[in-house]
């Protein structure tokens, strides 16, 4: 008995008058008899749309039978030649597969996966054929994210076009070795930069991608930017790549947000890298309740031609049950074993449905394909979703895991890490596809079977060629031309060059302020994309609400509760903040997909990330990585930096390593500013390496962290060092009078504590220290590391030396380095410093306290600074060892309620 008895889902709800429901159901019975199936899904159709109408609670259905979505007799007309493509896609698929077996040859060994793209080649090829719009198409082009271990195929397809030669696949994964004709072993952008669009190969991270690239499309759109409404993002995925968080986690966004400019294509092979995706259970279902439960069109394409005859006779049900009630684990096995195998294990459970096939032969049961592998099948899928409206859709394919490559390859467990094939291998696969190469062609070297590749005169590569041309060109292709900016003048950032007089603000505050003036820069402002994963008013930025607006393409049709409010909480199809909740994993996607804007298509954004520090790097590096592969340009802010600052939050809010994180990524560029006047000069030339047309490399992500403790900010000193500030180091302090000195180094919210231990070491200890803003200790490091990797390569030139070290030059004493990150982040200068050396960080996890408490626990603040300085001298012999002794006795330093760096204000 359940709780409530009339509870749409439970399953023994009461029936208050069976006599009645058993005439509606009678009803139904005779319209089926008399119209057919299809009739009778229409009425059932209309009836829950009219149930929801009459809001009774009836919930639509959320999976429907295991068999296609497009009936036979619903499925348009294929537009071209099937014979011809069947062939060239069979070339294809012989070439993918063979790039991958030559590169395992004695000697190279490197590998690669041939099964994805089998089981994947159907999907892929009418899309090329008939949909996917290149970059010379008048409406603009498509975007194809293209499953990452499915890229022998996409070069196999490149090498009939003409785009990549025989040399090229032979360059398989020996991108340094095989140069200049290496290609890489994925889509990678950065290593391909006129050719891979989208890193995909990091599973999880093509689904979350393809749906903020739709939304940065639509955003394109509605801001008057450019018009995409003609451009189509397409997403090829695999049905075990369906378990990672990011594939489902974003569904809801795309649904929305009504983007029914992308279109998933799920290749269900039933299989992941070690065997079943679902043994137990059937994925497709899954899939389907899952999309359609997030509000997406759903399209399963699950069985072939050739079944559509035994589904058209099976007037009892008896085979659609069959298929409804397999699990995906004997579906599987099916393929690995024999047509005899099937008619006994699948259709044998019913002898209503064996009597269906009892006049095929055991091959034509074998013949019976998966919907994956038909093209006229796909084909109607993908027209469908391209036509229709509201929605994103889902298109849900069901294939055969190394479909074609022969018995020892189909449907196998192992089939992933398959990389060659034996000679019989070969002929077998060769007879498959009708390739014409012979058997002493094959026998003649195993490791190097031949590709095939009849020429451009051929007239099947001309018909291949024509339907390029027909949609706009070659795909996949990068292009990086953009229209030009004019980048803001001097006025844009006048303002934190003034200092803030008296006024105590955080450098995050400095920023909002500096970024505000960016947004009103005539002819460059419409251009900046704030985002924001709910945290502006902590930030500062609701001030941007009444007039950047927060981008909503469906506009605000509430009435908002702080509507009288001066900055009231405004939402618009035009807005420029993309405002993407708590959600730092779709934010770094709408950063990606608008940082690449320049070249996807040809229109240049400027996103300026703004997040809590800790869930920047640390939650989503994975997804930076990727960023940087695509070679996206843009400001990620890491606010709330430091291990001590933010008050009160504790231990997973407390960032010390960030910057350690951020330096593993080549494409990121680090700095941990102090002021406002650093902040602009770092801004500009990032601005001005991205997009100023002079930088070798421009394809770079500026990382910056922000505080929320307050200062008075200085004004930006007369003639001060900007090629410092931008290279990583300048000094801001020089000691003044006599006595031992020292060199204080400090970044960010720990120039503060350097500056008060240059008074107390002067006033209590007589020593006098001259005090460096660092605002790049990985800059620095990285500029060392290239004069080192120089004058290693170059024994016989004239050695360089690091900035730092020239820098350096003539400042006399011991150097000490602070900040509010772990010792490491400091430590990263080491080599290059040619003083001693010593190191103050926040090692270890963060906890809630005070500022001051917290720095005195680390030992890093303005005391601490003292006696660590104290010590140096020591060592170097300048000053007795007791005085640090005494240090640590007069400022208490063991205890952490005698810490006073630093100030109990929050605001930003």
């Amino acid at each position: 008995m359940t709780v409530h008895d009339q509870d749409p889902y439970s399953q023994d709800s009461l029936d208050s008058d069976p006599e009645e429901t058993g005439e509606w159901q009678q009803s139904l019975d005779e319209l089926v008899d008399a119209k057919g199936h299809g009739r009778g899904r229409e009425i059932m159709l209309s009836l829950l749309k009219r149930s929801k109408e009459l809001h009774l609670g009836v919930p639509m259905v959320p999976t429907t039978d295991y068999i296609n979505t497009i009936a036979p007799e619903n499925e348009p007309e294929f537009p071209g030649d099937e014979e011809i493509e069947r062939r060239y896609r069979a070339w294809i698929r012989w070439n993918a597969a063979i790039t991958v077996h030559r590169a395992q040859r004695p000697g190279i060994g490197v590998g690669g996966h041939i099964s994805t793209y089998a089981s994947s080649a159907a999907l892929y090829e009418v899309g090329f054929n008939h949909f996917f719009k290149g970059a010379d198409n008048a409406g603009g082009a498509d975007q194809i994210f293209i499953q990452g271990h499915a890229s022998p195929g996409t070069y196999a397809r490149s090498f009939l076009e003409g785009r990549l030669s025989e040399d090229q696949l032979d360059g398989f994964r020996q991108e340094k070795s095989h140069a200049p004709h290496g290609i890489p072993s994925y889509p990678h952008p950065r290593l391909m930069q006129d050719y891979w669009q989208f890193p995909t190969v990091s599973m999880g991270l093509g689904p979350i991608n393809a749906i903020y690239q739709a939304m940065s499309n639509k955003y394109l759109e509605n801001r008057g930017i450019k018009d995409t409404s003609q451009s189509h993002v397409w997403a090829f995925l695999g049905d075990g790549e369906m378990d990672e968080v990011e594939s489902r986690g974003q569904l809801q966004v795309a649904a929305n947000e009504g983007l029914d400019n992308l279109t998933f294509v799920v290749n269900c092979n039933l299989q992941r890298l070690d065997g079943p995706v679902r043994g137990n259970g059937k994925i497709v279902q899954e899939l389907e309740s899952f999309f359609r439960g997030a509000g997406w069109n759903v399209i399963k394409v699950v069985w072939g031609r050739e079944w559509d005859d035994l589904l058209a006779r099976d007037t009892e049900g008896a085979l659609l049950n069959l298929m409804n009630v397999t699990p995906d684990g004997d579906y599987q096995t099916y393929k690995a074993e024999s047509g005899a195998y099937v008619r006994e294990h699948f259709f044998g459970r019913d002898e209503r449905a064996a009597a269906l096939v009892k006049d095929y032969s055991d091959d034509d049961i074998w013949n019976l394909k998966r919907g994956g592998h038909d093209y006229r099948k796909v084909y109607a899928a993908f027209k469908a979703a391209t036509e229709h409206k509201g929605k994103p859709t889902v298109i849900l394919a069901k294939t055969v895991k190394g479909y074609g490559l022969g018995p020892q390859f189909e449907g196998r467990n192992a089939t992933h890490q398959m990389k060659k094939m034996t000679l019989d291998n070969l002929k077998t696969f060769r007879d498959a596809m009708h390739i014409p190469i012979t058997d002493a062609q094959l026998e003649e070297n195993p490791y190097l079977p031949p590709y095939y590749n009849p020429g451009p005169q051929d007239e099947t590569i001309q018909y291949m060629l024509e339907r390029r041309q027909a949609l706009g060109g070659f795909l996949p292709e990068r292009r990086s031309t953009h229209v030009g900016l004019e980048l803001p003048g001097d006025a844009a950032y006048a303002l934190p060059k003034k200092g803030s007089g008296t006024q105590e603000i955080a450098t995050t505050m400095a920023f909002v302020r500096l970024l505000k003036d960016l947004l009103r820069s005539k002819d460059f402002g419409h251009r900046i994309v704030p985002i924001i994963p709910d945290e502006a008013r902590t930030f500062g930025m609701d001030a941007y609400f009444p007039t950047a607006k927060i981008y909503n393409p469906n506009g605000q049709h509430y009435t908002s509760v702080d509507r009288e409010l001066l900055l009231a909480y405004k939402e618009s199809p035009q807005g420029q903040i993309m405002h993407v909740g708590i959600n730092e994993a779709g934010a770094l996607a709408a950063f990606t997909a608008t940082g690449t804007s320049y070249a996807t298509h040809g229109e240049p954004l400027i996103p300026v990330y703004l997040f809590y520090s800790m869930f920047g790097f640390q939650r989503t590096g994975d997804a930076q990585w990727a960023a940087g592969d695509q070679m996206a340009r843009g400001f990620i802010m890491g606010a709330t930096a430091g291990r001590t600052t933010l008050t009160g939050e504790g231990l997973q809010h407390a960032d010390g390593h960030s910057h350690l994180l951020a330096s593993t990524n080549p494409a990121t560029v680090s700095y941990d500013p102090a002021y406002g006047y650093e902040i602009a000069h770092i801004m500009r030339s990032g601005l001005e390496r991205m997009y100023g047309g002079e930088h070798e490399d421009p394809n770079v992500m500026y990382y910056i962290t922000l505080y929320n403790e307050p200062i008075v900010m200085p004004a930006e000193p007369e003639g001060v060092d900007v090629d410092g500030i931008v290279r990583g180091i300048h000094r801001i302090s020089v000691g003044e009078g006599e006595g031992p000195r020292a060199q204080l180094f400090a970044s960010g919210v720990g120039l503060p504590w350097a500056l008060e231990a240059q008074e107390l070491l002067k006033n209590d200890w007589g020593v006098i220290a001259d005090v460096w803003s660092v605002t790049s200790w990985t800059e620095l490091r990285r500029d060392g590391l290239a004069a080192d990797e120089h004058n290693f390569l170059h024994p016989e030139e004239e050695p360089r030396t690091a900035y730092l070290t020239q820098k350096l030059q003539g400042a006399e004493g011991p150097v000490v380095a602070v900040s509010d990150f772990m010792h490491a982040v400091q430590d990263q200068i080491r080599p290059w410093v040619p003083q001693r050396f010593a190191t103050l960080g926040a090692d270890g996890f963060g906890f809630s306290d005070t500022r001051a408490a917290a720095r005195r626990f680390f030992k890093i603040d303005g005391p601490s600074i003292v006696v660590r300085t104290l010590q140096s001298l020591a060592e170097d012999g300048v000053v007795d060892r007791s005085l640090a002794a005494q240090a640590i006795q007069k400022y208490s330093l063991h205890d952490v309620n005698a810490g006073t760096s630093g100030n109990a204000g929050g605001e930003s």
